[in-house]
């Protein structure tokens, strides 16, 4: 919900800061006083369209401040989905904030910043939170209700069919990667085939080659263990004279054995550790003398080894290089290649293999898709019904209203199903239908967007909803019955009103007073939240002007009490 909204320097606004209530409020105030101005400014911090001239002139008429600010906080709950709207950005909400505050500033030049807690953001990112965090219904709208796009969602949501729905979508991404998969198959196979000469022939050469994992690597070592072959010899045969030259290291490690062999009883298992030590290095002695003999033998100078050494080397680096890969990578083209051709060769039989898996999506597509749209059809009449019902109160017993489904091309089917959905109206018999804002006049159009809501409350995702002026043209019996539909609808979520109704403003829990006083010659909106008293005394000048009489504070006390029973 709304929780508070600052406002700086905003046309007639200098400084105002108000605190919001759950439930039902109502903006109250003469006419010019400021009304439209304070929901431009929550606009402003919404994201919508901003120009220079809504900064505040100065006191002195010479032109306009500087900046201009506008800073609007929200309780919304962890799960809401403007908190992933705000991770697929990149803005940090790994410790959710509260409250959740969207800010925008507006220069005499017409630039602008916007902000959601305190994080530079596009002014399309704030505009895509605030369109999600509060709803304005009136012939001004742009979104909600007004935008043709949110009517299937509005019809699912009415009817409980989003677990459908959901099931719709799923069905219908499967469909589209199982399509994918089988062109991307086709054009696979059709290139292979056009490249089947070059592949079986480079097949070919990597099967006669055979080059094998970790193959380069051994063939490096062999190669410069034998180009220094003569120099290595002479020092490994200088090594082994160290340790077998005179009696030799083996033979004096025995004979120390021997000596100490006849004292290890006497020594009481000291000598233990010392017979053990030397008998490894014993041992290792001997290893290394086998080592040796067999480097030996392995670096012995054999030019025909050498040659075919670095032939075999070069020869698989020189097919490393024309496929352009490194050598470790021939391995894994050699099976690429068996791969493409084993494509080719199974052509037929894969090709319908894919065909038969996107004809079992397709089909379990359009099965569920189908489904949806009969359930959309009788919630469409159920809708009709409900919405006709609140009509007759709401001074629209001539009117109709008519939830239109029509059924896409299949080119045309998406995740939402086949169903092109609107809603059309029409004020008056015999007239045709059309769309809300083309058909409506202004508080019609108003007073339909109310009925829809308190008929659709099930599926109102957005936390706050504002009326800008439902009540215009109506009173008495009219005005109350759109009061008590406000109050019903604020049941399930935050509703504010602009109203000139003193029957609308006798529903509200929460009453915000808009004021123009002048100083100087500047003219400055304040915003006041009254009292019960207060709130008595602005109902009775609703009722009677600028005269207020006794009769019209009876009256409004009357009407206050009547709400509050």
């Amino acid at each position: 919900m709304l929780a508070s909204l600052t406002i700086r320097d905003i046309v007639l606004i200098d400084k105002v800061d108000i605190l919001f209530e759950n439930g039902l409020t109502a903006l109250t105030g003469e006419t010019g006083a400021g009304k439209s101005i304070l929901l431009d400014s929550l606009g402003l911090a919404l994201g919508m369209r901003a120009n220079s001239s809504l900064v505040r002139m100065n006191g002195s008429g010479e032109g306009q401040l500087s900046r201009s600010s506008v800073s609007a906080s929200f309780d919304v709950a962890e799960d809401h989905e403007v908190y992933r709207i705000l991770r697929d950005h990149d803005i940090d909400v790994s410790e959710i904030p509260e409250p959740l505050i969207l800010r925008r500033t507006l220069d005499s030049e017409g630039r602008g910043r916007a902000f959601i807690n305190d994080q530079p953001v596009s002014v399309s990112l704030l505009r895509q939170v605030g369109e999600k965090l509060v709803e304005i219904e009136g012939q001004f709208a742009s979104h909600g209700l007004m935008d043709q796009s949110t009517h299937r969602d509005s019809l699912d949501g009415f009817a409980g069919l989003k677990p459908l729905n959901a099931e719709v979508s799923d069905l219908f991404h499967n469909w589209r990667e199982a399509e994918s998969a089988l062109a991307d198959a086709i054009a696979a196979i059709e290139k292979n085939r056009t490249d089947e000469e070059y592949l079986r022939h480079a097949l070919s050469e990597l099967m006669e080659l055979n080059p094998q994992p970790g193959e380069e690597t051994e063939l490096a070592e062999a190669r410069a263990l034998l180009m220094n072959g003569e120099r290595l010899v002479a020092a490994m045969a200088a090594a082994e004279k160290s340790l077998t030259n005179g009696d030799g290291v083996e033979d004096r490690l025995a004979a120390a054995q021997r000596v100490l062999a006849h004292e290890v009883e006497a020594a009481a298992g000291r000598l233990d550790t010392v017979m053990d030590a030397i008998s490894t290095a014993s041992d290792a002695v001997a290893d290394a003398e086998a080592l040796l003999r067999r480097v030996m033998v392995d670096a012995e100078p054999d030019p025909a080894r050498l040659e075919a050494c670095e032939e075999r080397l070069f020869a698989i680096r020189a097919m490393a290089r024309k496929h352009n890969i490194p050598v470790e990578k021939l391995p894994e083209l050699r099976m690429t290649f068996e791969e493409k051709l084993e494509q080719i060769d199974d052509a037929d039989e894969f090709v319908q293999k894919l065909q038969a898996q996107r004809d079992a999506a397709f089909n379990a597509y359009c099965e569920k898709a189908r489904k949806l749209s009969e359930e959309r059809r009788k919630a469409a009449t159920a809708l009709d019904e409900a919405v006709a019902a609140e009509l007759p109160p709401l001074k629209l017993e001539k009117a109709t209203f008519t939830t239109q489904i029509a059924a896409l091309d299949e080119k045309d089917w998406n995740q939402s199903g086949m169903d092109r959905i609107h809603f059309e109206v029409s004020t008056n018999p015999g007239s045709p239908s059309g769309p809300l804002a083309r058909i409506a006049s202004g508080g019609e159009l108003a007073r339909f967007l109310l009925a829809l809501k308190v008929v659709l409350y099930q599926a109102n995702a957005t936390p706050t909803l504002i009326f800008d002026e439902v009540d215009s043209g109506i009173g008495g019996a009219v005005a109350a019955a759109v009061g008590e539909r406000l109050a019903r609808l604020s049941e399930t979520v935050q509703v504010l009103t602009i109203t000139h109704s003193p029957q609308v403003a006798s529903c509200a829990m929460q009453h915000l007073q808009i004021t123009k006083s002048e100083d100087s010659g500047l003219a400055t909106t304040n915003v006041a939240a009254l009292s019960d008293t207060d709130r008595q005394e602005e109902i009775a000048r609703m009722l009677a002007g600028a005269q207020i009489t006794d009769e019209a504070r009876a009256a409004a006390a009357s009407l206050m009490q009547r709400e509050t029973a």
